[in-house]
């Protein structure tokens, strides 16, 4: 992803979910980046850009053991 799409990304998710989210680039990757809150990582934003629709998809594991 671009720059300046993370940073979208980074203020939808403060403005959204938490003002302490923070959204990085991925090494190595440019179709996606990843979600932390504080140093705890939350999961990946990927970018979905089929048919001209541009749009972006939040995936976030949770673990048994953290409930």
């Amino acid at each position: 992803m671009k720059p300046d799409e993370i940073k979208k990304l980074d203020a939808y998710f403060k403005r959204v979910l938490n003002p302490q989210v923070v959204v990085k680039a991925r090494p190595r990757k440019d179709d996606s980046a990843e979600v932390y809150l504080g140093e705890e990582f939350l999961g990946v934003v990927y970018l979905d850009d089929e048919d001209g629709d541009r749009s972006y998809n939040f995936s976030m594991a949770i673990l048994d053991v953290d409930l």
